[in-house]
């Protein structure tokens, strides 16, 4: 026998040093732990949800302890019976002594390896099990759903409730079964019960029993799964074209799993009675047996069924369980009620285009209401125009809303003037300053989305509310923004110190934009107090920031405000919420608050097509002002929160909104109080809900497939559509794949007697650029969430928004134009191409185009409106102008920037080739041309050098220059222009053409700077 080899011994101050370092480890773990956990007590407490805080962190603990008890507990035992009942002599075997050594370390640590096994286990098992805290809620407080699955009959909120946990409790037991296996194999090994080299008898009797024992077990869980898997077949994808159990698992795969299961039970019997027939022939045959019946009937059999019953006919052998599928996914995405108009107007015929233009000279609803402005490109505008400092700032997206003034309901661009932190430069970014004396945002912006300025600001927004004071037709009564989309710098949350008995905090210039400036001192109900030093001291080490213990800025009446944006505020306080990508703000009740949609979800609705939140809800736009939905599977959603941030003291009301959702009655009973009745959502709140983006964008995905009923077509694939790719995008930044955004429009829908505020979307034939469908959806509270298609038939010569932009870039005068404004010193900027239908008539298609310089500060200006109807292109500087090119003199006169309304008249050169009417023709005069440029580029270069010197007065000489100068190369070149010109803006610079160019330029001169 050989000698046992000594165990290293670690000398005193070794342990010492070791000890230390460890007490060090877990003690700053603690206090860390322990600083988060309170620091999110005391926001939770601020908000009014402590029922979220203490509900979530209690089941956490309950999980936590559950698993980690078990897991550990029931680990360490079978390795302490393995241990226990360990053989008193073992065989004198080459194998044995090898184990010695092991035994003789082990020994006298026995006690301690047992309980660092168990409490490691534990640890693991609990941290697991924790996040799971939803999934436990959900089953203690599931609700029904009131609809029986198709295949089984079960309620649905079986699957998506109770199946969830019993998959997850089911996991655990097989985790805990499988690792007390391994530990009572290595410890009967060690310790000789387990004696694979040894000859004689491998197992000693205690070994066997406990074995068979846990062996059963095993098995025996593989039984319940069988039995779970027969459910989860609702989820199968065998089916290829949809979701749910098709004809090769209900009727192969469905007996072959009762069958296992009954198979499973006879072998977890056959190892239990193992324990005293003490025979290991017959839990060995049983466990073959299930392998065998596993692999035949479980694989082979299935297989065989699809390959040669399926395969030949698939269309009719699996017509019935598509059409569960089409139903159910309908369902899941709340789309079973949507309304399908038939709309096949043709617009190439005469008759019908006459038709057209009697809609158009009809219409009080739509046209008026066509949006000019694109939010999405505005951003720069808005700073530029309504900054005002550098210490405020407006998002990357604007938002579009509607408002009622004087009786007049019409959209709006708005934005809030917020805090930006991140421009803040110089001794402007000193602690005291970042989080202390610039803490909030000051205004509210909006403008008229159908109209522009006239005047020196040609092609800018109208501004109709805005500046500081805050002043305009839209009343504001608290203007600060202490809560806003800037107050989170790529994840990283902006907090601010507030309060005190000395104003400090800059509050806006004095005068509006003075160089003096007025300070004021928070007095909302936000924030959390932190006056006593205790709290000052929680605050330093969870910022890691000494100023809260040593700045006078803090005092025993200062607050600090965190988790400032609204998107995080909600997500925080209803985690069991998906919050949708676009916060916009609104003005209710004389209150500015951000307005947000909340989603129920669930991976588990039976039998309907699974998806990706954030592949789904991508768009061109996703990720620029819009916040991208996470990357999780899910097969069902709801609208069912609406929520709202006071931007002034930063108070979450959430308000259910589908009080009819189960998923959202399981967590109202799960978190009783925190969400409110619809009821007690005011008025004016209402009036400013809109139909969220993500779960639009979704639904049209969904609808690209499942607006398809007839099984065997959906099986089919025939009928297919595709959101376009975005146009405007790939023109700009050269993207050819991402979905067009959809768009919210003020506008009368086929067969309604009034304009409604709505979201709409463009969706073209399958992998073809002709339009299939246009898709609404209502944000009117009296008709919200109704979504319409107008769908066209399938030899449509309608064409889809690519179609209709290369129309536009091909145009012989728009092309040109194009040519001029991309140039060294601007780029054209596409506008958001709308899709408007006119009643019956047709759509129409409406696009902004904008001119922007290259320059640091400049920013895109309206200059031109696009107009596509059928094959006729309007090109002009107005709306009016653009429709009366298209339809004929006085039809444009409807539009909100027509101007004096005149009688309409047919135009003889109403346009039938997709032609713009062309300016008419006269002699040309090359030296007086020549002339014109060079006037031209001297104006253009004055235009530039008053821009930088921001001498208002030369640019405004400047602009008079250019638009004369172009006038002048118009009449040279025996033009006249088919519209009048857009003043000019210093503010999108761009360069004529050089000295002897023959390229006309176009009809408006290009803004400079």
């Amino acid at each position: 026998m050989r000698p046992p080899v000594p165990v290293p011994a670690l000398s005193r101050r070794a342990k010492l040093a070791i000890g230390v370092v460890a007490v060090l480890l877990v003690l700053f773990t603690v206090i860390g732990t322990l600083t988060n956990v309170y620091v999110d007590y005391l926001w939770f407490d601020e908000t009014r949800f402590t029922e979220v805080f203490w509900t979530e962190l209690q089941t956490r603990a309950l999980l936590f302890a559950l698993a980690g008890v078990a897991t550990g507990g029931l680990v360490a035992l079978s390795v302490h019976l393995a241990y226990r009942f360990r053989p008193t002599f073992r065989p004198m075997s080459l194998e044995q002594q090898n184990l010695e050594r092991y035994r003789q370390s082990l020994e006298p640590r026995r006690k301690v390896v047992l309980t660092a096994l168990g409490v490691v286990l534990g640890l693991l098992a609990g941290a697991a099990a924790q996040g799971s805290w939803q999934t436990w809620l959900a089953w203690r407080n599931g609700t029904p759903f009131g609809t029986p699955d198709p295949q089984f009959g079960k309620d649905v909120g079986f699957f998506v409730f109770d199946l969830p946990f019993y998959r997850l409790a089911l996991g655990f037991g097989f985790t805990i079964v499988l690792l007390a296996l391994i530990g009572a194999v290595l410890t009967q090994y060690v310790f000789g019960g387990l004696r694979l080299q040894t000859p004689g008898q491998k197992l000693t009797g205690a070994a066997r029993v406990q074995l068979s024992v846990l062996l059963g077990l095993f098995v025996a869980l593989k039984a319940i799964a069988y039995w779970l898997d027969r459910y989860s077949l609702v989820y199968s994808n065998r089916g290829g074209t949809y979701t749910g159990a098709s004809y090769t698992d209900v009727n192969a795969l469905l007996p072959a799993k009762n069958i296992l299961v009954v198979v499973a039970a006879i072998c977890a019997i056959a190892f239990f009675v193992n324990i005293v027939v003490r025979n290991t022939v017959l839990p060995a045959a049983a466990l073959g047996l299930l392998l065998v019946a596993s692999l035949l009937i479980g694989v082979a059999y299935p297989a065989i069924v699809q390959q040669f019953v399926v395969r030949p006919s698939a269309d009719q052998r699996e017509a019935e369980f598509t059409s569960r599928a089409i139903q159910s996914t309908l369902d899941a995405y709340k789309l079973n009620d949507v309304d399908y108009v038939n709309y096949a107007q043709d617009q190439t015929s005469t008759a019908d285009a006459d038709a057209a233009v009697a809609a158009l000279r009809d219409d009080t609803e739509t046209i008026p209401n066509a949006r000019l402005l694109d939010p999405n490109v505005l951003a720069a505008t808005f700073t530029a125009r309504q900054q005002i400092r550098n210490v405020y700032g407006f998002p990357d997206k604007l938002d579009i809303d509607r408002y009622t003034i004087d009786g007049v309901t019409q959209d709006y661009v708005v934005a809030v003037r917020e805090l930006n932190s991140s421009d803040l430069s110089g001794n402007q970014g000193s602690w005291i300053n970042r989080h202390t004396v610039y803490t909030h945002g000051n205004g509210f912006v909006a403008a008229p989305a159908n109209q522009v300025a006239a005047g020196q600001q040609a092609g800018e927004p109208n501004f109709t509310t805005g500046d500081l004071p805050t002043r305009g037709n839209i009343e504001v009564d608290r203007s600060q923004v202490y809560y806003g989309e800037l107050l989170n710098n790529d994840g990283v949350d902006v907090y601010s110190v507030v309060g005190g008995p000395t104003p400090r905090e800059f509050d806006q210039p004095e005068g509006g934009s003075g160089e003096g400036q007025i300070n004021s001192t928070y007095d909302g109900a936000g924030g959390v107090a932190i006056g006593s030093f205790f709290r000052r001291l929680t605050y330093a080490i969870y910022y890691r920031e000494r100023n809260f213990l040593l700045s006078g800025a803090v005092n025993d009446q200062s607050k600090v405000l965190y988790v400032r944006d609204p998107r995080d505020r909600v997500e925080k306080a209803a985690p069991f919420l998906t919050v949708d990508g676009d916060p916009y703000p609104a003005v209710v009740d004389g209150k500015i608050v951000w307005l947000l949609d909340g989603y129920t979800t669930s991976d588990a609705y039976p039998y309907a097509e699974q998806m990706s939140l954030g592949e789904g809800a991508a768009d061109a736009l996703t990720g620029t002002g819009t916040t991208a939905l996470p990357d999780q599977q899910f097969n069902y959603i709801r609208n069912s929160v609406k929520a709202t941030v006071d931007a002034y003291d930063g108070s979450v009301n959430l308000y259910a909104w589908d009080d009819e959702d189960p998923v959202l009655q399981t967590y109202m009973k799960a978190f009783p109080g925190t969400v409110k009745p619809r009821s007690e959502m005011s008025e004016d709140l209402v009036s400013h809900v809109r139909y969220p983006e993500d779960l639009f964008k979704l639904q049209r995905d969904v609808l690209t497939r499942y607006h398809v009923s007839d099984p065997i077509a959906f099986y089919n694939q025939n009928d297919r559509w595709q959101v376009s790719p975005d146009p405007t995008q790939q023109q700009q930044q050269g993207t050819t794949t991402d979905d067009q955004p959809p768009y919210y429009i003020l506008a009368q829908r086929p067969g309604d007697q009034r304009a409604s505020f709505q979201l709409t979307s463009a969706l073209n034939a399958f992998e073809r650029d002709n339009l299939s469908a246009f898709v609404s959806a209502s944000s009117d509270p009296g008709t919200y969430g109704q979504i319409q298609v107008l769908r066209l038939p399938g030899n449509t010569p309608y064409r889809g928004p690519r179609q209709v932009q290369n129309s536009f870039l091909s145009n012989n005068l728009v092309r040109p134009d194009i040519t001029l404004f991309n140039s060294e010193s601007s780029r054209a900027v596409y506008g958001n191409l709308l899709t408007l239908p006119i009643g019956d008539a047709g759509l129409l298609y409406v696009e902004p185009l904008y001119v922007q310089g290259t320059g640091e500060n400049s920013f895109p200006l309206l200059q031109k409106v696009l107009v596509n109807y059928a094959d006729r292109i309007g090109y002009a500087d107005t709306l009016a102008e653009a429709l009366d090119q298209v339809f004929g003199q006085g039809v444009g006169e409807v539009a909100a920037d027509g101007g004096t309304p005149t009688t309409p008249s047919p135009s003889p050169t109403t346009p039938t080739d997709g032609a713009t009417p062309a300016p008419s023709a006269g002699p040309v005069d090359e030296a007086a041309r020549d002339q014109a440029v060079n006037r031209l580029n001297d104006a253009i270069t004055e235009l530039g050098d008053a821009t930088r010197a921001g001498d208002f007065a030369r640019i405004g000489q400047a602009q008079a220059d250019l638009q004369e100068a172009v006038q002048a190369y118009q009449a040279a070149n025996g033009q006249t222009a088919a519209s009048s010109s857009a003043a000019p803006s210093s503010a999108a610079p761009s360069s004529a053409p050089a000295s002897g160019s023959s390229a006309a330029p176009s009809a408006s001169p290009t803004p400079t700077g």
